[in-house]
Protein backbone atom coordinates (compact mmCIF):
# COMPACT_ATOMS: atom_id res chain seq x y z
CA UNK A 1 0.00 0.00 0.00
CA UNK A 2 2.36 2.66 -0.30
CA UNK A 3 3.42 3.12 3.83
CA UNK A 4 7.24 3.51 3.67
CA UNK A 5 10.52 4.68 6.19
CA UNK A 6 12.08 7.82 5.06
CA UNK A 7 13.74 7.92 1.85
CA UNK A 8 17.44 7.85 2.17
CA UNK A 9 18.68 11.44 2.58
CA UNK A 10 15.42 13.28 3.08
CA UNK A 11 15.62 15.84 5.43
CA UNK A 12 12.10 16.33 6.67
CA UNK A 13 13.07 18.54 9.65
CA UNK A 14 12.47 21.70 8.62
CA UNK A 15 9.81 22.79 5.91
CA UNK A 16 8.24 26.25 4.73
CA UNK A 17 5.19 26.84 2.88
CA UNK A 18 4.16 30.72 1.83
CA UNK A 19 2.70 31.67 5.22
CA UNK A 20 4.15 29.06 7.92
CA UNK A 21 7.72 27.44 8.49
CA UNK A 22 7.59 24.08 10.02
CA UNK A 23 10.01 22.65 12.38
CA UNK A 24 10.20 19.26 13.57
CA UNK A 25 8.89 18.60 17.36
CA UNK A 26 12.07 18.25 20.06
CA UNK A 27 11.97 17.61 23.46
CA UNK A 28 12.50 21.93 24.02
CA UNK A 29 8.73 22.53 22.42
CA UNK A 30 7.45 20.76 25.45
CA UNK A 31 6.18 23.89 26.97
CA UNK A 32 4.38 24.80 23.58
CA UNK A 33 2.84 21.50 23.54
CA UNK A 34 1.81 22.00 26.70
CA UNK A 35 0.05 25.23 26.11
CA UNK A 36 -1.71 24.01 23.20
CA UNK A 37 -3.11 21.12 25.23
CA UNK A 38 -4.51 23.26 27.51
CA UNK A 39 -6.05 25.51 25.30
CA UNK A 40 -10.09 24.42 25.27
CA UNK A 41 -11.08 25.89 21.55
CA UNK A 42 -7.41 24.31 20.15
CA UNK A 43 -8.55 20.82 21.45
CA UNK A 44 -11.80 20.87 21.14
CA UNK A 45 -11.48 18.31 18.15
CA UNK A 46 -8.66 16.86 19.24
CA UNK A 47 -10.02 14.73 22.32
CA UNK A 48 -10.38 17.69 24.57
CA UNK A 49 -7.94 19.56 27.37
CA UNK A 50 -4.73 16.98 28.31
CA UNK A 51 -3.04 17.49 31.41
CA UNK A 52 0.39 17.16 31.85
CA UNK A 53 0.77 13.65 32.31
CA UNK A 54 -1.08 13.02 28.54
CA UNK A 55 0.79 15.74 26.85
CA UNK A 56 3.99 14.10 28.34
CA UNK A 57 3.31 10.52 26.78
CA UNK A 58 2.03 12.78 23.43
CA UNK A 59 5.55 14.17 23.47
CA UNK A 60 7.42 11.20 24.28
CA UNK A 61 5.10 9.25 21.29
CA UNK A 62 5.66 11.65 18.64
CA UNK A 63 9.15 12.26 19.21
CA UNK A 64 10.00 8.18 19.03
CA UNK A 65 7.52 8.26 15.54
CA UNK A 66 10.58 10.69 14.88
CA UNK A 67 13.29 8.65 15.70
CA UNK A 68 11.68 5.31 14.18
CA UNK A 69 10.50 7.20 10.65
CA UNK A 70 12.40 10.69 10.23
CA UNK A 71 9.54 12.50 9.85
CA UNK A 72 6.00 13.31 11.98
CA UNK A 73 4.86 16.24 14.19
CA UNK A 74 5.85 19.90 13.19
CA UNK A 75 5.37 22.96 15.27
CA UNK A 76 4.43 25.90 12.70
CA UNK A 77 5.10 29.61 13.36
CA UNK A 78 4.42 31.91 10.35
CA UNK A 79 6.91 32.40 7.91
CA UNK A 80 8.14 35.85 9.45
CA UNK A 81 9.02 34.04 13.19
CA UNK A 82 7.60 34.66 16.60
CA UNK A 83 5.75 32.69 18.75
CA UNK A 84 3.96 29.26 17.22
CA UNK A 85 0.62 29.29 15.43
CA UNK A 86 0.33 25.70 15.46
CA UNK A 87 1.17 22.07 14.77
CA UNK A 88 0.79 19.70 11.88
CA UNK A 89 1.58 16.14 11.12
CA UNK A 90 2.73 13.11 8.89
CA UNK A 91 2.58 10.22 11.38
CA UNK A 92 1.56 6.32 11.15
CA UNK A 93 -1.58 5.36 12.50
CA UNK A 94 -3.54 2.06 12.54
CA UNK A 95 -6.84 2.32 11.33
CA UNK A 96 -8.84 -1.24 11.67
CA UNK A 97 -5.21 -2.81 12.48
CA UNK A 98 -4.29 -1.26 9.27
CA UNK A 99 -0.76 0.78 9.23
CA UNK A 100 -1.72 4.01 7.56
CA UNK A 101 0.05 7.56 7.45
CA UNK A 102 -2.15 10.12 8.50
CA UNK A 103 -2.15 13.90 7.40
CA UNK A 104 -2.98 15.98 10.90
CA UNK A 105 -2.80 20.06 11.78
CA UNK A 106 -4.38 22.24 14.23
CA UNK A 107 -3.92 25.67 15.13
CA UNK A 108 -4.39 28.51 17.84
CA UNK A 109 -8.34 30.39 17.20
CA UNK A 110 -6.47 33.42 16.11
CA UNK A 111 -4.85 31.51 13.05
CA UNK A 112 -8.11 30.16 12.09
CA UNK A 113 -9.87 31.42 9.14
CA UNK A 114 -7.05 32.07 6.80
CA UNK A 115 -6.57 29.16 4.70
CA UNK A 116 -3.53 28.02 6.89
CA UNK A 117 -5.01 24.75 7.25
CA UNK A 118 -5.30 23.77 3.69
CA UNK A 119 -1.86 25.32 2.93
CA UNK A 120 -0.28 23.14 5.57
CA UNK A 121 -1.99 20.13 4.71
CA UNK A 122 -1.47 20.42 1.07
CA UNK A 123 2.01 20.85 1.88
CA UNK A 124 2.29 17.95 4.28
CA UNK A 125 0.20 15.64 1.72
CA UNK A 126 3.10 17.02 -1.04
CA UNK A 127 5.78 15.88 1.21
CA UNK A 128 4.35 12.57 1.64
CA UNK A 129 3.89 11.87 -2.02
CA UNK A 130 7.63 13.17 -2.99
CA UNK A 131 9.85 12.54 -0.09
CA UNK A 132 8.36 9.29 1.43
CA UNK A 133 6.96 7.75 -1.69
CA UNK A 134 3.61 7.01 0.04
CA UNK A 135 0.34 6.45 -2.50
CA UNK A 136 -2.23 6.64 -0.08
CA UNK A 137 -2.42 9.35 2.91
CA UNK A 138 -5.57 9.34 5.44
CA UNK A 139 -6.94 12.35 7.05
CA UNK A 140 -9.19 11.67 10.67
CA UNK A 141 -11.71 13.94 11.72
CA UNK A 142 -14.83 14.43 13.98
CA UNK A 143 -17.73 13.40 12.24
CA UNK A 144 -19.13 16.55 13.23
CA UNK A 145 -16.38 18.66 12.57
CA UNK A 146 -17.09 20.11 9.26
CA UNK A 147 -14.20 22.78 8.72
CA UNK A 148 -11.50 20.28 9.04
CA UNK A 149 -13.69 17.85 6.50
CA UNK A 150 -13.70 20.85 4.27
CA UNK A 151 -10.01 21.40 4.64
CA UNK A 152 -9.41 17.60 3.85
CA UNK A 153 -11.75 17.67 0.74
CA UNK A 154 -10.11 20.61 -0.82
CA UNK A 155 -6.58 19.15 -0.24
CA UNK A 156 -7.98 16.05 -2.48
CA UNK A 157 -9.04 13.83 -0.03
CA UNK A 158 -12.77 11.99 -0.49
CA UNK A 159 -14.83 10.54 3.01
CA UNK A 160 -14.69 7.04 3.08
CA UNK A 161 -15.89 5.60 6.30
CA UNK A 162 -16.65 6.16 9.96
CA UNK A 163 -14.04 4.19 12.17
CA UNK A 164 -13.52 4.05 15.97
CA UNK A 165 -10.22 5.56 16.54
CA UNK A 166 -8.91 5.80 20.16
CA UNK A 167 -12.42 4.69 21.61
CA UNK A 168 -14.05 7.50 19.74
CA UNK A 169 -16.34 7.31 16.47
CA UNK A 170 -14.05 9.53 13.67
CA UNK A 171 -14.66 9.78 10.11
CA UNK A 172 -11.84 8.77 7.66
CA UNK A 173 -10.57 10.35 4.54
CA UNK A 174 -8.08 9.36 1.96
CA UNK A 175 -6.25 10.50 -0.70
CA UNK A 176 -7.62 9.80 -4.44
Amino acid sequence: MGRMSKKAGADLSAFATPRLAAERLMQGHLPEIRRMHRDAAVMAQLGGVRDDAQTDAYLAKNLKHWDDYGYGLWILRDFGGGEPVGRAVLRHLLVDGVDEVEVGYAFYPSHWGRGLATEIATACLELGRRELGLTTIVGVTDPGNRASQHVLEKCGLVYEREFMNEDHRAALFRTR
